[in-house]
């Protein structure tokens, strides 16, 4: 009974249109009240505090100022110029060419907003001009962004990291061969959907070009080598790789490619200090949340809810992939992950789920619900940039949700396609 009073009350909050950080927070001090729990109040604020302090947070603000700094100083234009030189030829052209550019961009942002509205504006103007339907290049653009988070770095793999203490290296690692699976998934996608529609294809770049743009490219590739090989090679925790990436990034930008000025940095570093704070709010008040739901064991009680449906692991992750499907469509990809991660983790790790699988399965699932309705943020940004009517785009996007659950359903029963890359390169634990 309190569990499903406690989600009722946060549910109410979040349909009457109050941010989901202050729907978890008001829950959790309008419960500690009705029990009686007064005391626990004055430990509201300290315990908001501690939420945020984890040394693993502080690669946050880094990787979203990698990505700020990348959009802005240059790199963006050449590393799709090296796309396009890449796989511009096959059917369907551009669209396989913000694909891939959204796989390299992934290994820089972390974060699908900051690709969608950063580089996409980019790709979805190379596209109209070239004769693409403004639907599909926003569509396509869309939801090649959500590779974002998979591709390491990624910022949802520090916070699963940081309140799970699992390895963000073997995280970071876990999410490689996933990434290129739904990359691909969404590239068979838009070859098959050019051929219906007889969209062009660029001219094949000799060999020469390819070289040239490859090198003027390298630079800026060279940053997800300095954080996942710094990482393996044991001269960065992951926290340290993120700001060992601004300080590369803010060279590159400012001295090497020179696009942008010393006057600009105010603006991107309030950029960045903006968005930090949007998802330190919400952790903060998911801090709360999650006391609450441990204090009423509720994580207890689910478990025991969904061990008496079955003690199938596989089925398990069926019923859980559901109940995150569901959620994403409704809420914030981060807060779903911040309610949620307190009551699955003590069933993942009782029926022997490998941590680095089960949050790597919770990325790629919530990055669906960032492309649907009524939440779905990368699903508005696009529609805002491009100019395309918010349902139009939706509709678009149903095939490349297809293959994105495809994705998704191979890395969750086929665990090896997640663990196989940690366990060789960092051993198996």
């Amino acid at each position: 009974m309190m569990t499903a009073a406690i989600f009722g009350v946060l549910l109410f909050f979040i349909m009457i249109g109050l941010p989901i950080a202050v729907s978890m927070g008001l829950t959790a001090v309008i419960f500690f009240v009705v029990l009686g729990e007064i005391d626990v109040l004055c430990m509201v604020p300290a315990r908001m505090y501690s939420s945020t302090t984890g040394f693993p947070l502080l690669a946050i603000p880094f990787f979203i100022l990698v990505g700020n700094l990348m959009n802005t100083g240059g790199m963006t234009t050449r590393i799709f110029r090296f796309a396009q030189c890449l796989v511009g030829h096959i059917q369907g052209g551009l669209g396989h060419v913000n694909v891939v550019n959204s796989m390299i961009f992934a290994g820089m942002s972390g974060a699908a907003v900051a690709d969608a509205a950063g580089i996409g504006m980019v790709e979805m103007e190379a596209m109209t001009k070239a004769g693409f339907d403004r639907r599909f290049s926003a569509a396509v653009t869309a939801a090649s962004s959500t590779i974002g988070p998979v591709i390491p770095p990624s910022i949802p793999f520090v916070i699963f990291g940081s309140i799970t203490g699992t390895s963000v290296g073997r995280l970071f690692l876990g999410g490689f061969i996933p990434g290129f699976i739904m990359g691909i998934g969404m590239m068979i996608t838009v070859y098959i959907i050019s051929g219906r529609r007889n969209y062009p294809r660029e001219r094949r770049a000799t060999f020469r070009e390819l070289m040239d743009s490859a090198l003027k490219a390298s630079s800026a590739m060279i940053t997800p080598l300095i954080i996942i090989g710094g990482i393996l090679a044991g001269i960065f925790t992951p926290t340290e790789a993120s700001v060992a990436a601004v300080i590369y990034a803010l060279i590159l930008s400012v001295l090497i490619y020179r696009e942008i000025r010393i006057n600009d940095l105010p603006r991107i570093f309030w950029e960045t200090l903006e968005h930090t704070i949007r998802v330190m709010f919400i952790i903060s008040a998911a801090g709360i949340f999650g006391w609450l739901l441990i204090h009423q064991r509720v994580p207890e009680a689910v478990v025991k809810s969904l061990m008496t449906l079955s003690r199938n692991p596989w089925v398990i992750l069926l019923i859980i992939n559901i109940i995150l499907l569901v959620l994403g469509c409704f809420m914030e990809g981060i807060s779903v992950m911040l309610l949620t991660i307190p009551v699955f983790m003590p069933l993942i790790t009782k029926i022997g789920i490998d941590p680095v699988h089960f949050g790597v399965i919770m990325t790629l699932n919530l990055m669906v619900g960032l492309l649907t309705p009524p939440v779905g943020m990368v699903l508005y940004a696009v529609s805002s940039v491009g100019r395309v009517p918010l349902w139009e785009l939706a509709s678009e996007l149903k095939w490349y949700i297809v293959a994105i659950m495809t994705s998704l359903g191979l890395i969750t029963y086929i665990p090896g396609l997640v663990t196989w890359l940690p366990n060789l390169l960092m051993g198996a634990e």
